[in-house]
């Protein structure tokens, strides 16, 4: 299981794991014995935990009546929600590495490969090196720009911005990319303002597998072979 696999990375920033189903203890404990899981696996056969915390998926009927949406709560030593990660899809799901470098972006890459290119340090990185139909994973850039160097970020105006591009693909489902808050830079030379990225940064994007048409893209996405074209645009392309 993805969450057991994981467990070392969470318990290395101090989190302990635990899950809830609206399986019967006895269907659990058979469940976690199979699989070898060692964290806390916590009944709510009634869902009454699953309804106050609203994540109850009323679509599902018949067998599946009662189940949550798939996702991830975060809590804070107080029993504090500070963070979640659900889908709306009962077959979609994010990774535990997935869930993990969004709380911790510098540990975000599972996979990682750095890339040559003449004005710039790149890094690329996936959070998972292997996936399964139905899983969301991230895929991001690493960049370090030299020193007196900068790119424009998506929010100017006027110029070209640097941009995280994947090419679409069947079986796959991108979601929107992430950028860094950028600082305004005062060039006096045009005097204007503008927002832009200095030094090391990271850019990412996640990527949902879907549970259809998935052999080629599954072995797309896990395997060690990325292409990343780095373009004087500022432009940065992948997948």
């Amino acid at each position: 299981m993805q969450l057991q696999a994981a467990k070392p990375r969470f318990q290395a920033q101090g989190l302990k794991l635990a899950a809830i189903s609206y399986d019967s203890p006895a269907i659990l404990k058979d469940f976690a014995k199979r699989h070898s899981i060692d964290f806390p696996l916590l009944a709510d056969p009634g869902s009454e935990i699953i309804r106050n915390f609203n994540v109850l998926n009323m679509e599902a009927k018949g067998m599946t009546k009662g189940m949550a949406y798939p996702g991830f709560f975060y809590l804070d030593e107080s029993g504090v929600i500070r963070e979640k990660y659900f889908e709306a899809k009962y077959t979609n799901r994010f990774t535990a590495n997935n869930v993990m470098g969004k709380l911790f972006p510098e540990l975000i890459e599972e996979v990682s490969q750095n890339v040559d290119a003449p004005h710039l340090r790149l890094t690329v990185t996936q959070s998972d090196r292997t996936v399964v139909p139905g899983s969301r994973v991230t895929l991001g850039v690493e960049i370090e720009l030299p020193p007196g160097v900068h790119v424009y970020s998506p929010s100017v105006r006027g110029y070209k911005p640097i941009q995280l591009a994947l090419q679409p693909a069947s079986g796959i489902e991108l979601s929107a990319a992430t950028y860094p808050n950028s600082k305004v830079l005062y060039l006096e030379a045009i005097q204007e303002h503008v927002p832009v990225y200095e030094g090391r940064f990271s850019i990412s994007q996640d990527v949902t597998v879907t549970p259809s048409k998935t052999g080629d893209v599954v072995r797309a996405l896990v395997s060690a072979e990325k292409t990343i074209s780095y373009h004087r645009g500022a432009k940065i392309s992948g997948l």
